[in-house]
């Protein structure tokens, strides 16, 4: 898989990102929550990322 970085909320590397993939999906980097109550299956994880990276994201035309 090949991954372009789009948007960050840093220039570090353990900062809320946004990455596209060349299977036209999108990774993303963040805090993983461990209080939300839900059930998640296994093979999947839940992510927290700021609003404002998505914003940015938004604003850049980058999504």
């Amino acid at each position: 898989m090949k991954v372009i970085k789009l948007v960050s909320t840093c220039d570090i590397k353990d900062c809320p990102t946004i990455y596209a993939t060349d299977r036209g999906t999108l990774l993303v980097q963040g805090e993983t929550p461990t209080d939300h109550g839900l059930q998640i299956p296994a093979h999947e994880t839940l992510v927290e990322i700021p609003m404002e990276l998505i914003q940015k994201a938004i604003r850049d035309n980058l999504i």
